[in-house]
């Protein structure tokens, strides 16, 4: 692909003696959103932890092969500077109990040390919470603790605060599977929205939500990509067997 933000090249990892994804070969294009698919156990969220750096400080973890980041090693750049590139936000709404909605917008800033003069945080406070489609809801309420807010608001404030590092790809693990239908569906225009700005990577079991959210979508399988697509073509005429038996409700 030209225009290539992401590139997985003969990626394994696991733990101990047990490879979890065997051989990864996958090219991520800028701007686009993909959903990475797969049964339970599959590898996806190793895979996704592999792309911010997460897998490695797990005890036991093993790893081979590379992941370049426009064009760099990402195994060459120091952790922290590839998880300001690379966010992330998980299955569950997790936002910092003890501060307030404005400091766990700028979580990253004040966890690293970075200094920013008051202008500067609540410029960057207030556009995130506005990219995340957060601001009008608390707006009035910035000083009051994230874990007063409803489960899909906290999980916005997460996603806010992963997008005020001013990454270039945001990694969501399931991010909606702990949320109400309406919750799920404003976070899913919201991926949608987000791509004008950052490429999205979706860890997702829900078939729907794949073909609602993603451009491209890979089915993982045993730990390996069984076939990687565009999400239209994949969902209407998929190449593998086990993709089409997959994605008929056969398993997983």
């Amino acid at each position: 692909m030209e225009n290539t933000i992401l590139k997985i090249v003969n990626l394994s990892a696991g733990f101990g003696k047990n490879w979890v994804l065997k051989n990864i070969n996958l090219e991520i294009e800028k701007n686009k959103v993909i959903a990475i698919m797969g049964p339970s156990g599959c590898g996806k969220s190793t895979l996704i932890r592999c792309i911010n750096r997460m897998h490695e400080i797990t005890s036991g973890a093993i790893l081979e092969g590379r992941i370049y980041l426009d064009g760099k090693d990402i195994f060459l750049m120091p952790p922290v500077a590839v998880r300001r590139k690379i966010g992330m936000v998980f299955q569950r709404p997790n936002p910092f109990p003890t501060m307030s909605i404005y400091d766990n917008v700028i979580a990253g800033y004040i966890l690293n040390g970075i200094k920013l003069k008051r202008e500067e945080r609540d410029r960057i406070v207030e556009e995130t919470l506005k990219k995340a489609y957060l601001w009008e809801e608390v707006k009035d309420v910035l000083y009051k603790r994230g874990v007063f807010l409803s489960g899909g608001q906290q999980q916005r404030l997460c996603i806010a605060r992963a997008l005020a590092m001013d990454p270039e790809i945001l990694l969501l693990d399931e991010p909606t599977s702990s949320l109400d239908p309406k919750a799920t569906s404003m976070i899913e225009e919201l991926i949608i929205k987000l791509k004008k700005t950052v490429t999205v990577v979706l860890v997702t079991h829900n078939r729907a939500q794949a073909a609602r959210v993603s451009d491209y979508t890979a089915f993982l399988y045993l730990g390996e990509i069984i076939e990687f697509d565009k999400t239209s073509r994949m969902f209407t005429a998929p190449k593998d067997k086990r993709t089409e038996e997959y994605l008929t409700g056969k398993f997983g």
